[in-house]
This record gives structure tokens, sequence and C-alpha cells, in this order.
């Protein structure tokens, strides 16, 4: 995988208010430090303790001449509410508040530190000043409990750290009667990330370019090597590793100030004509460097995918929310086998673009929809290039970040699992399962106007991706709700 997502340094910062003992906070971020190394973790322990605002310049400057790009602010006692807040204003990075639990009943004199006081007053000031933190769910802890915690922020700042350096390049338009994943990208801007609109020309003119690079033949056999079996269309991939290249060296020479990149490209109906193949392999192949490239122009999928990615730390993919599963299917290997009715099922899809690791067996196909549109259903020529296989089972996230029109951030998670049972369709597809889904559908989905395309993390990675979202100013953050918790739209009635 390419070093396409940040490698998180954190470091901890101790405050202490005036009237308290010093050695109290020194003493219990020391405590956090070890727990956190014991656990395989490095804390970089910031010897400044903040008790006033030179204090915390002082602080912050250590921090970042030792490289740290997050921090744990420690709250070893009541702490003091401005610099221990300005420490968030004056660190340029994701920062992260908690507080020391008391210790011992036989010491609450001396001993005792009211961070569990003192974290009310961190939040009312963070608020006051509009500055975002990470505060978790339980922020008041043992140094055990803190480690625990701590390991939980890093990959909430690994996704944070990227989007505020991230490029998203776009291909071409969105393909005409089809705008449902376009979207305003001024909420982007907002977040911090920068984007790059090219024309399709530009990117024809640079895959020209690379015809007969000398690299082509080493990554054909990479190709053959991965596919094995399933290469069944061995006269497509130079072309393939050709329009690879060009997509790596145009993330390389064009990524500019920025460290990190993922792609929204078009991919029909001009593309397979003008390129002689259809993307969707050489896309898979992308996702597993680490590089996300979603489908159709879709900005905010892409968005999407390369939060995933840094959540995760694994590949992720975007689908399209596609299909119902048929009731004799569901009675034939569903019903009775797993715990899910069968309008909590779904097919997720698309064309091939789900990468070879996360599909239980893969091959390269050809578009099934683009050859009856574009070569009428006749002997596949330049719509080969799919991935195809079913999705490997195992527990998922299905999530998205979307702006509205008029340029709000809003989003989805919900948590569930890919069934262990044959699609029997084409594509990169598999049968998804959520409890509640259908509930979820129809006043999420719908209601909340979101489109087609969904990303998916492979594995439950809610409680980060909540935080991530949380921590970049998404007010509407939509979950798929148990029975009995109704949405703000649906009839108490039905």
């Amino acid at each position: 995988m390419f070093q396409n997502i940040p490698q998180v340094k954190l470091g901890i910062i101790a405050v202490s208010r005036d009237c308290f003992v010093i050695s109290l906070s020194e003493r219990r971020r020391k405590a956090i430090v070890e727990s956190y190394a014991k656990k395989g973790g490095e804390l970089y322990e910031v010897m400044t303790t903040v008790e006033n605002e030179n204090d915390m310049l002082k602080a912050v400057d250590e921090a970042k001449n030792a490289g740290c790009n997050a921090l744990v602010v420690f709250l070893g006692n009541f702490g003091p509410e401005t610099p221990e807040t300005q420490v968030a204003q004056y660190f340029d990075g994701p920062v992260m508040y908690v507080g020391a639990a008391e210790e011992s009943g036989d010491d609450l004199i001396n001993g005792r530190g009211d961070a569990y006081c003192g974290m009310l007053n961190c939040s009312y000031n963070l608020n006051l000043r509009k500055i975002r933190a990470f505060i978790p769910e339980n922020p008041v802890g043992t140094a055990d409990e803190l480690a625990d915690l701590i390991a939980e922020f890093v990959p909430v700042a690994t996704a944070l750290l990227g989007v505020s350096k991230l490029k998203i390049f776009t291909f071409g338009p969105r393909p005409h009667d089809f705008f449902a994943c376009n979207a305003p990208i001024k909420a982007l801007y907002d977040l911090g990330v920068e984007i790059q609109e090219d024309s399709e020309l530009d990117l024809l003119v640079a895959y020209q370019a690379h015809e007969g690079d000398k690299r082509i033949p080493a990554v054909v056999e990479d190709m053959k090597n991965e596919l094995g079996a399933g290469c069944q269309y061995p006269d497509l991939l130079p072309k393939m590793a050709q329009f690879e290249l060009t997509l790596l060296d145009w993330a390389e020479e064009n990524k500019g100030s920025r460290e990190y990149v993922a792609f929204a490209n078009k991919c029909w109906p001009a593309f397979p004509k003008a390129f002689g193949f259809v993307p969707c392999y050489v896309n898979g192949r992308l996702m597993a460097k680490g590089i996300p490239v979603a489908c159709e122009v879709d900005i905010y999928g892409a968005l999407s995918e390369y939060i995933g990615l840094c959540v995760s730390g694994d590949q992720v993919t975007l689908l399209d929310i596609n299909n119902t599963v048929p009731q004799d299917l569901y009675d034939q290997e569903i019903k009775g086998n797993y715990d899910y009715r069968l309008h909590e099922t779904f097919m997720g899809f698309h064309c091939g673009n789900t990468p070879m690791c996360k599909l239980n067996s893969g091959a390269l196909k050809y578009q099934l929809i683009q050859n009856r549109n574009l070569e009428k259903g006749g002997e596949p020529d330049f719509t080969r290039g799919t991935l195809e296989g079913d999705i490997a089972p195992g527990k998922i996230t299905f999530y998205r970040l979307q702006s509205t029109a008029d340029t709000k951030l809003t989003s989805y998670i919900a948590q569930g699992e890919i069934l262990p049972v044959a699609t029997r369709s084409f594509g990169g597809i598999g049968i998804f399962a959520i409890s509640e889904m259908d509930r979820f559908y129809r006043h999420v989905l719908l209601s909340k106007h979101y489109p087609h395309h969904g990303a998916v993390a492979f594995g439950h990675v809610g409680k980060a991706m909540y935080s991530v979202f949380q921590y970049l100013g998404v007010e509407d953050i939509a979950f798929n709700q148990p029975k009995g918790m109704l949405y703000k739209d649906e009839n108490p009635f039905a």
C-alpha cells in the first residue's frame, strides 16, 4: 500500500490548576505514558506542565518540535480553563481532552484532583472559543482506561489529518441523466479538502503519453499474478497497466501542496470507446494500494472512501445500494440461518471496482450493462475490464459523508455484515444485512435525500467514524435506529 494516509505521532500535555499540587498532574501523566507503552503505543511526553498561557506556548512548541501532529490534553487535576483550551487553538492538528479519575479512597485530600469537575469547564470554554476537539464517551478514567481511549483516538486523528491535507482529482462531469451523486463542492473547501477538476481529454492525453512505458510489462505481470485463473482477457492487461501508471503519475505530478490524494473519475459512456476498456479493475487496484478511485465522478464518495481507509487502516469500496434480495433466495439461504428479516437484507453492487482481496474469488470480466448499451449485447470488446465476484463475508460499516444542495454536510453510518450467501448475480456484489435496514432505507436514505452510492469499510468502525464526522462539524449523523426508537418523520401508527 502506498503511503497515502498520515502516520500519527501523538503527544500528551498535562495541565494543572495553580491552586492544585502540580506533581499530581505530572505523576498521573507519566502513568498514562507508561500504560500506553505497555499496550504497544508510543506517546511523546511533553515535559512542560501547563498552568498558565506562557506554559501553554512552551508546551505546544515542545510538541511541535518533537514532530507531534496530534495531541492529548490531560487534566491531571481540575486544570486551568483558558490555557488548556488554548492548546487546541495554537496547535495545528487534532486534539483530544481527557481527565484523571481519583485513585484511592485513602487519598482524597492532597491526592484529589477534581478533573471530573474540570472537564465540564473545559468543554464549556472550548465551546465559547468555537474550538473543535475530541472528547471520548467516558473521558475521565484511570491511566489504563485513558491509554485505551488514546488508542481509539489514533484512527480518528489519522482521518482528520488526512482530510486536512487531501486533494481529490476529478475527470469529467457526471454522465447525463445520472446526477444522483452530484453535490456542491463548497463544503469540501470548508473541510480543507482541495479539489482539482480535470477534463476526460486531459486524462486521455496523459494516457496516450504513457504508450510504450517501460514499466508496463512489470505491471502486467503483477496483474496476471493477482488474477490467476481469473485472468480471462490477458490481451487487455497492457492497456489497463498503461492506465494504472497514468493515474499514479498524475497523482504524483499534480498533488501540489497536498500530501494525500483520491480520484473521482468518469467511467462511462465515452470512456470505454476512447480508452478501449472500462477502468473498474484498475480502480480496485489503486484502492488496494491506498488510493481511492470513486466511480462516476462521485466526489463525496471518494472522500467517504478516503475517511474509511484512514479509520479502518484497510481497503474499502464504493457500492450501489442496489437491489432487494428475492423472496425465494431469502427462504432458501437466509431464513432460519441468519437472524435477519427479508427487508433487513439487500444487495450492494458495483460493476467491478472492489479490490481483489475483498472478493471470494475475482475474475476479469466485462461490464454487462454497458455492453448492452454500447456494444448492443454482442461479443464484448471495449466494455471489458471489470473485476467481478461475490464480496467476502464478514462485518461491515456502510456509511457516507455528503453535502446537501445548500452545502450543509450530512452523514450516515450503519453497521452490519455481508452474509456468506452466493448472490447468483454479476459484478462486484454481496448480500448485506443491517438491522432495521427497511426503516433506515426509508427514513434516512430516502427522507434525507442520499444518493445510491455508499462506502463500505470491512469491519465495525462506526464508533471512530462517528467521532470523525462529529469533529468535522457534521451536525446530522444518522444511523440505523433500533426497533422502538422512532425516526423524526416515522409514522408512529404505521
